[in-house]
């Protein structure tokens, strides 16, 4: 068992998993010409040595981040794309788990399909099961595999993240709907989502090195307050935009006016939640590097978890707030609800 998870955890396998996408490093690029013209996506190099190459994949933190390094020092590796289709589907697939998708299509379910549906969609998938099981398992898979790609964690780490996930929706499956009226009701729901959430962002295990996956995480989990808070306050406004049919909700019928509307309301949502996302970045980084007097040019202070942590939870937290507090009602002063 000791030796499966070695090899699941080993490098080397995303390296070949790269290969066979047609990702190569200039340096095996450059050997295996020499020897031979394989056809795109061949692993040229899959039964030579890694030693043979001028290089190395080095595992560096606890996250299984990897850092190639060449020998004598250390620097970013040259990759030569083989497969254009895959390595745009990866990339596009990454994608998914950054900011500007939070930002962007995760909202436009707000304001163009249901409230109702992107509120169980920030805390769980909802959809009419088979519709809902097949698109969770293609992102879910597409995301996986273009961590693979992107060499930013091991099979090991894909394998234990997807089983966790797995258990996580298994166990609080029964309680989804004991959860919702929770979060949508109880007096004590806004003060549960802020705290918990940023005691999480808080805890977030600390590493020998900086690593960007702390700010990522705290940046999901501020969103995520954020709009548990909005839901909150909706629902004691009542206006909750409950479904009032059965699930799974129809999708709206698709006519140029309501291509229209939706085009309008993206653009003027995505513009109040960049904008909402700069004056609170920058309002937050002056405050805290005023209380820690950190001179403003240090760009590196704002990785330090007393400065990084605060600045992207109160940044995120703000967004998810104007995303479901504030936008809908500005779509209705404009007339494009």
């Amino acid at each position: 068992m000791l030796e499966l998870l070695a090899y699941l955890h080993d490098s080397e396998l995303v390296a070949q998993f790269q290969r066979r996408c047609g990702l190569f490093l200039v340096d095996a690029a450059h050997h295996s010409k020499e020897r031979t013209r394989a056809p795109t996506g061949t692993p040229v190099h899959a039964e030579e040595p890694r030693g043979q190459l001028k290089g190395r994949w080095d595992h560096q933190d606890k996250n299984s981040n990897y850092q190639y390094k060449e020998n004598g020092g250390c620097s970013r590796p040259q990759y030569e794309v083989r497969n254009h289709l895959l390595h745009f589907l990866f990339l596009l697939s990454a994608g998914l788990g950054h900011e500007i998708f939070y930002i962007t299509c995760l909202p436009c379910i707000h304001w163009n399909l249901d409230p109702f549906l992107c509120r169980r969609l920030v805390n769980m998938w909802t959809f009419q099961f088979e519709v809902g099981l097949l698109i969770a398992l293609t992102l879910s898979s597409l995301v996986c595999l273009s961590r693979l790609y992107t060499g930013m964690h091991s099979v090991l780490d894909v394998i234990c993240g997807a089983l966790i996930s797995a258990i996580i929706l298994f166990l609080t499956y029964p309680y989804w709907e004991t959860f919702d009226n929770f979060q949508l009701r109880s007096s004590i729901s806004p003060v549960v989502a802020l705290s918990l959430l940023l005691f999480l962002s808080y805890t977030y295990p600390e590493l020998d090195h900086y690593s960007p996956t702390r700010g990522d995480t705290t940046t999901i989990l501020g969103v995520g307050a954020g709009c548990s808070v909005g839901y909150w306050v909706n629902e004691q406004l009542g206006e909750t935009f409950e479904p009032k049919g059965v699930l799974p909700v129809p999708l709206p019928t698709l006519t140029p006016t309501v291509l229209a509307l939706g085009a309008a309301r993206f653009v003027v949502g995505a513009v109040a939640l960049v904008g909402t996302r700069q004056v609170v970045k920058t309002l937050s980084l002056q405050v805290l590097y005023a209380w820690y007097r950190v001179p403003k040019s240090d760009d590196s202070a704002r990785r330090k978890r007393e400065i990084e942590v605060p600045y992207k939870f109160v940044t995120y937290t703000a967004v998810g707030l104007v995303n479901s507090i504030l936008v809908n009602r500005v779509f209705i002063l404009l007339g494009i609800l």
